[in-house]
């Protein structure tokens, strides 16, 4: 059972070291932040155009043959389906994922085209590890889990120790935009002496409020729109909790119109384009929530945009 396994630094060393077979590193780029040099790590430009490649890519090789033979089943709002899928279809695994009915058209259409079978759900109203979990009973195919997988999590840990690579020092600290936990648990394992500042939306802030308690937080019935479709889990999970606690700095959450602004300074200042979720790490460092140096890297996770809402965005510029 991946429950009964925790992630280690050394399983993050190894995925980098697979990982790095496969993809070629991502950009770090040098940006001013209120006067001050500082970097962002530009995932947006992987194959999938998110990270999500690195945790999907090393849980999947980490499959036995038995468990390849009979697939596997993914939860997703679109990043973590594509890297799923693109992994899958890569090792010749069958994959089914399970998405929200009004996720981003664009990753609901890429992760089809990349061969996965796309399962919809409503979102709110239907729970979706329900549905991945009926899924899995019928077929006995291996649950992917976005962010409380350990070999997911060391996936994601790599981008730190890329990022440690290229800047060629430990870094002072990594702002992350956080979802559920496995990128921010995972750069903790990378990079145990830079400190980690989690960023998430405004009442989306489940690992934040986690921390902060020491337990699980649920989001609210009725919770609050966001346009950061890929920062929405309704809560993050033990393993995620355990890695986390006494390790990060306390969390920060960021409104719509800063990730707006986030997106708009992405494009003018580094001919990125960033989604919303994807951003909000950036957001928080523009916005004064998080300090920067000259040895802090901003994690900007994806780039998978709808393409009508982003042209808006940027026609606001």
């Amino acid at each position: 059972m991946t429950q009964q396994r925790m992630p280690t630094r050394e399983g993050v060393l190894e995925a980098a070291a697979k990982i790095a077979e496969i993809v070629p590193p991502t950009p770090l780029l040098p940006i001013e932040i209120h006067g001050v040099k500082c970097w962002v790590k530009a995932e947006m430009l992987q194959p999938v155009g998110a990270f999500k490649i690195r945790g999907a890519w090393w849980r999947l090789v980490n499959l036995t043959k038995e468990e390849q033979s009979r697939g596997v089943v993914a939860v997703s709002s679109g990043n973590h389906a594509q890297g799923v899928a693109w992994a899958a279809r890569r090792l010749g695994i069958s994959a089914t994922i399970v998405m929200p009915r009004n996720a981003p058209r664009v990753k609901l259409d890429t992760t089809r085209a990349l061969g996965a079978k796309v399962v919809l759900y409503e979102r709110p109203g239907e729970d979706r590890d329900e549905v991945a979990a009926r899924l899995i009973g019928d077929t006995g195919a291996t649950l992917v889990h976005a962010f409380a997988d350990p070999w997911v999590i060391e996936g994601q840990g790599s981008a730190g120790i890329e990022a440690e690579a290229q800047l060629g020092r430990t870094p002072s600290r990594f702002i992350v935009c956080c979802g559920g936990g496995g990128l921010t648990a995972g750069l903790s394992l990378a990079c145990p002496e830079s400190a980690i500042h989690l960023v998430e939306p405004v009442g989306w802030d489940m690992v934040g409020q986690a921390l902060a308690t020491g337990e699980i937080v649920r989001v609210a019935d009725v919770p609050p729109k966001t346009i950061c479709d890929a920062l929405q889990p309704d809560a993050t999970k033990p393993l995620n909790l355990a890695i986390l606690k006494d390790r990060v700095e306390p969390g920060v959450t960021v409104t719509d119109d800063e990730v707006l602004a986030a997106q708009r300074f992405a494009f003018a200042k580094l001919r990125l384009v960033a989604e919303p979720g994807g951003a909000a790490a950036l957001a928080a460092a523009l916005a004064g929530k998080v300090p920067v140096d000259e040895g802090t890297v901003i994690m900007m996770t994806g780039g998978n945009v709808d393409p009508q809402a982003y042209a808006a965005t940027i026609a606001e510029a």
